[in-house]
C-alpha cells in the first residue's frame, strides 16, 4: 500500500538530528514540521524569512500574517526570528542549512533533479529550489513514485528542465526510500505491503535491490 502524504512526512522527520538547521519546500515537505520527534531541537527556515517554524496552527492560533514558502499558516517556536528573504537566501546559499527537503517531478540516477516546470504549463519562475540544490549537502527529494498515467519519476535521464545537477542522494517516494550512487537508485526501505517487484516495474532508472529491502514501520 503506498504511503499517505502524513507518512511520507513523519519518515523524512527520522533524518532529522537534534541541532538541525532545515528548509521544507512547498508540498509533502511542509508536512514534516509536524513531526518533529519530541524533545528534539531543530530549527525549520523558510526562504521567505523565517527560521523557527513550529507546527502547522490550530484556528485559534491561526495569524495571517505568519506563513511558510508555500503561503501556510504557520506557528513558531521559542527563539524564532522573521527577517528579509534577502537574509534567508544568505543563510542557504552560505551552506547554512544541515537538511533540505523538496518536492520533485523527476530524479535520475546521476542524482539531478527537476521540480520547477513542465513544458506547455504557465509558470511563474523557478523560485528558491536552484539556490537550496546549491547550496546544501544533505538533501532529500519526496515525491510520488510514478505518475497518474504510471509513468516512472526515477529516470536514467530527466526529460524535463533541470533545477540541480549532481545534488541529490536521497529519495523519498509513496513506495519506497532510495539512495543515489554510482549512478544507480539503491533501494533501502519499502513502504508497508509494497513488493520489491512493484518498485522495480516502476522505476526506469538503473535500480540495485540488496539482498534483503526492510519494510518501513509506523
Amino acid at each position: 500500500m503506498a504511503l499517505t502524504r502524513e507518512q511520507m512526512a513523519q519518515r523524512v522527520a527520522r533524518e532529522l538530528q537534534d541541532g538541525f538547521y532545515v528548509n521544507l519546500g512547498i508540498g509533502i515537505p511542509t508536512l514534516v514540521a509536524n513531526y518533529v520527534p519530541e524533545g528534539m531541537q531543530v530549527m525549520l527556515q523558510s526562504e521567505n524569512g523565517l527560521l523557527g517554524m513550529g507546527a502547522f496552527p490550530t484556528e485559534e492560533q491561526v495569524d495571517a500574517d505568519m506563513i511558510n514558502a508555500g503561503k501556510q499558516t504557520v506557528t513558531t517556536v521559542k527563539g524564532a526570528a522573521i527577517f528579509d528573504s534577502a537574509q534567508s537566501f544568505a543563510m542557504i546559499r552560505g551552506g547554512h542549512v544541515d537538511l533540505t527537503v523538496l518536492g520533485a517531478f523527476e530524479v535520475d540516477v546521476r542524482g539531478n533533479i527537476a521540480s520547477w516546470m513542465i513544458p506547455g504549463k504557465l509558470v511563474k519562475g523557478m523560485g528558491g529550489a536552484m539556490d537550496l540544490v546549491a547550496g546544501a549537502d544533505n538533501i532529500i527529494v519526496t515525491m510520488t513514485h510514478a505518475s497518474k498515467d504510471g509513468e516512472s519519476k526515477l529516470l536514467e535521464h530527466c526529460s524535463l528542465p533541470l533545477t540541480g545537477c549532481g545534488c541529490i542522494r536521497k529519495v523519498l517516494t509513496d513506495l519506497a526510500y532510495l539512495e543515489i550512487d554510482n549512478n544507480a537508485f539503491i533501494l533501502r526501505e519499502r513502504a508497508p505491503g509494497v513488493s520489491v517487484e512493484e518498485i522495480v516495474a516502476k522505476t526506469a532508472g538503473k535500480l540495485i535491490v540488496p539482498e534483503h529491502v526492510p519494510e518501513m514501520s509506523f
